[in-house]
């Protein structure tokens, strides 16, 4: 059994890359504008949003803001996140320019040695999240076309983000997890002045366009591999799944084929779910917090090329995604039911 098992592990890989590479050629013409509708997306959104974020990112992560960061924040960091007070500029940064920024610094906070494994990894849990821009603009506005709502899902997401920090502030606590490398880092960042400013202007363009191409070359490969889940039925196929808890939790049934598709992108599943016409939104905004808390499986991948660099677990960025998801879904549906936004 134990050497069935192994030689199905063995070949699964290639067969299903097999089978994609044949749905590429079946589903061509679909495929091809699925393509362009990912690049399109890259070029108009992703890119505009996100490369000048990663730029001043890069170029932040250089100076002694995270050093100051430290100092002004370790007094919250500590207590709440069981983290040093440099992981703040990661939380801060991460809320500002969506994913996955959070994830980035805290692999290269690792990369640098500024905090601990165990510390990072905490990180992972919780500073990667949605930014504001997609929140508020496109969600919020293009969407929903209601301002009110953006803001509402914005402010559950931040609340939801703090909750699990605080939830993984025990996550290998035993392990020997403070490092205190302020001086020494501090040290190194004063090196920094205008004679090798073009060397790190440099360094933070090249790094931020190799983020930036990885991600878009997710987001075009996750529109294609929606386009195919699509013609050939297999999207309806694996939204039965969610059948059943739609049925307990009173969920209609509509909202099964865009969750899925949530689930595994979440652009295109959220702007499905706010399709779905009821007499009331406030299913379609609790199931968009639920989405926008879990990132979807194409975020995740995202992540994990950043994080598979480094020796960092992925396991706290998982588990912190699904209850970030199901504390944003409850702090979004206690929000609608004693206030009426809609």
């Amino acid at each position: 059994m134990k050497s069935y098992i192994a030689k199905i592990k063995k070949y699964i890989l290639p067969i299903i890359f097999l089978v994609f590479t044949f749905c590429l050629v079946i589903f061509s013409s679909s495929n091809l504008e699925a393509a362009k509708q990912g690049l399109s997306l890259c070029f108009n959104s992703v890119i505009p949003s996100l490369f000048p974020f990663f730029v001043a990112t890069e170029l932040l992560s250089k100076t002694s803001i995270p050093y100051i960061f430290g100092r002004v924040f370790r007094k919250f960091m500590r207590p709440l996140f069981n983290i040093s007070g440099e992981g703040s500029f990661a939380f801060l940064m991460g809320i500002i320019s969506g994913y996955p920024v959070g994830a980035k610094i805290a692999c290269s906070y690792r990369e640098e040695n500024i905090l601990s494994k165990e510390e990072c990894e905490r990180l992972l849990s919780f500073t990667n999240n949605s930014g504001p821009l997609f929140i508020l603009g496109t969600v919020g506005i293009s969407f929903f076309k209601n301002s009110k709502i953006g803001y509402l899902l914005l402010i559950t997401h931040i609340l939801a983000s703090i909750t699990v920090g605080i939830v993984f502030k025990n996550w290998k606590k035993s392990a020997s997890s403070y490092n205190n490398y302020a001086n020494s880092k501090k040290q190194k960042y004063n090196n920094i002045s205008f004679s090798n400013l073009g060397e790190i202007l440099e360094k933070s363009i090249t790094n931020s366009i190799s983020t930036i191409l990885m991600i878009c070359g997710f987001v075009v490969m996750f529109s294609v591999i929606i386009s195919i889940l699509r013609q050939s039925n297999f999207l309806n196929i694996i939204s039965v799944i969610f059948l059943p808890l739609f049925k307990i939790l009173h969920i209609p049934l509509d909202f099964a084929i865009p969750f899925t598709t949530g689930i595994i992108e979440i652009t295109n599943g959220i702007s499905l779910v706010s399709l779905v016409k009821l007499k009331s939104v406030f299913i379609n905004i609790i199931l968009t917090s639920f989405l926008l808390g879990i990132g979807g499986i194409s975020i995740f991948f995202q992540v994990y090329s950043i994080v598979s660099k480094t020796d960092l677990s992925i396991k706290p960025y998982i588990l912190g995604k699904l209850l970030h998801g199901c504390i944003s879904a409850f702090y979004t549906f206690v929000f609608l039911t004693f206030f009426r936004i809609y």
